[in-house]
């Protein structure tokens, strides 16, 4: 029987007490054990060809994800600060509810105005230092609104408060764009959906674990520290980001095996490179009104932007006025209110992995990715239109049941963020992302401001969840009449 070799890669020949073992390759064990001597500096990326084709695939993009999920889920608990701190900063600086809701507000009026221009940022600059700029100045805006208060005037502290919000929003703005163009590089097509889903599902797990956790830190030791321990946090990460991430061609832990294996499914591993002039994405600089007019002008991209508009009024309506309907329309008191209000988001979350799994294994298993795409959104926002039989049922119990199920679908219908992956140019990933966002967090704007008037005219909620329900249903006639093909833009360039 001939031998199997098996083989072992060791800094400079160092091999005293490593041992071996025999490889199995079709029950037949490998005999022969051979140490190869490499440089102390090599990575997993310099082995000679044929071993590292044959090198266990490392699993570096995993560690990436998981760092986006992370980033994701402090971006969202310091969206939520206000609310959870919010009465007692009105109580200390006699805020009215009118200017309670211009102080909310601000946040999304600055995170919509500012999605164009940190697109920009990122397909000028990279992903990896735009994103850790974000994470510092955001978390160190959210650390200076601990510090409202400790002087001057009232007035003085909530005109501050309003800025530091509105300065929040613009920090976080490249957050979302950011993290398509990551999953973009160091993803395949038939991975994406999970990935996508795993990190915007980051937002449910935030408000399960932090809200609770927000609650505590006022109620023990007061607003003030909540953001004094959440500002020091997203610096801390800022630097860690800035370690653990880079390309998938630069990093140095990334061995050829999972480089191939992410650009051969379609991972956009070399979408920049360096010039004399700085970074380009494929060697050119992509900005300007010419390239908007091309995305905006693009029937795909229009159908996309106008479904997450529908989806996330939806999100907004969870993260505004669901508590309040619970207490108004429902008679639970607030703390039953707050609990109750952490179901649905589990739920979301639950069905946010399983939209992004489902996805993916329909891929794997050849079906085409606009169908693959296509079925869990459709599907799951067709789910959630069942938030409307609220309007039909007496019992607390099923309310809960009927919101928690339509946060389940909304959560399966959430791959706006994979959609964007898939479709946008390889030269202009952080501007397409862009105005997919800037689009979908419009309705942080007009829904909350909208439903505000259907309560005030009606003096109940029904007609509040019948205008909710028919955007899950705009939603699917998006997708499924303007959509077509997914597929990836090619932009036309100045020069071609």
């Amino acid at each position: 029987m001939p031998k199997l070799w098996a083989f072992r890669v060791v800094p400079n020949g160092k091999t005293r007490g490593f041992r071996g073992r025999p490889t199995h390759i079709n029950s037949a064990p490998c005999h022969t054990t051979t140490y190869i001597k490499v440089p102390n500096q090599t990575t997993p990326r310099d082995l000679p060809l044929d071993l590292a084709r044959t090198a266990r695939r490392t699993a570096v993009r995993y560690w990436i994800l998981a760092m986006l999920f992370v980033v994701t889920t402090l971006n969202y608990a310091d969206r939520a600060t206000l609310s959870i701190t919010g009465t007692p900063i009105r109580k200390a600086f006699g805020i009215d509810p009118v200017t309670m809701g211009y102080i909310f507000s601000a946040f999304s009026w600055a995170y919509v105005l500012a999605q164009l221009p940190s697109g920009w940022l990122l397909d000028r600059f990279g992903a990896r230092r735009v994103y850790a700029a974000s994470i510092f100045l955001w978390s160190a805006f959210t650390l200076l609104q601990g510090t409202i208060g400790l002087g001057g005037s009232a007035a003085f502290a909530v005109a501050t408060l309003f800025a530091m919000r509105f300065a929040v929003g613009i920090a976080e703005a490249p957050a979302f764009p950011a993290n398509a163009k990551v999953v973009a590089s160091w993803f395949p097509t038939a991975e994406r959906g999970t990935a996508s889903a795993i990190f915007n599902a980051a937002q449910y797990f935030a408000a399960v674990v932090f809200s609770p956790l927000m609650a505590w830190l006022t109620h023990a030791y007061g607003w003030h520290q909540v953001y004094l321990w959440l500002g020091l946090a997203g610096i801390a990460l800022a630097f860690l980001w800035l370690r653990v991430v880079k390309d998938p061609a630069d990093h140095p832990a990334v061995n050829r095996a999972e480089l191939e294996h992410i650009e051969q499914g379609g991972g956009l591993v070399r979408t920049t490179v360096r010039g004399t002039d700085g970074l380009r994405s494929e060697g050119r600089r992509v900005a300007g009104w010419y390239y908007v007019r091309q995305l905006l002008s693009n029937r795909m991209l229009i159908g996309v932007y106008l479904g997450q508009y529908c989806v996330n009024v939806l999100t907004y309506f969870f993260l505004t006025w669901f508590p309040i309907y619970l207490v108004q329309a429902r008679g639970m008191s607030l703390l039953k209110a707050g609990f109750m209000t952490s179901l649905p988001a589990i739920c979301g979350f639950l069905g946010g992995v399983l939209g992004g799994m489902l996805s993916d294994g329909l891929i794997r298993r050849g079906v085409s990715l606009t169908l693959a795409r296509k079925i869990p959104i459709v599907g799951g926002m067709a789910l959630s239109m069942v938030i409307i039989g609220c309007n039909y049922v007496d019992s607390e119990a099923l309310v809960i049941v009927l919101m928690a199920v339509s946060f389940f679908g909304k959560g399966i219908g959430s791959l706006g963020w994979a959609v964007v992956a898939d479709t946008a140019p390889k030269e202009a990933i952080g501007l397409s992302g862009s105005l997919f966002n800037m689009f979908g967090n419009t309705a942080g704007i007009v829904a909350p401001i909208a439903i505000g008037y259907l309560v005030g005219a009606s003096g109940s909620f029904n007609g509040a969840l019948v205008f909710v329900g028919l955007n899950a249903l705009v939603t699917v006639f998006s997708y499924l009449v303007i959509v077509k093909d997914i597929r990836r833009v090619e932009l036309r360039h100045r020069d071609a």
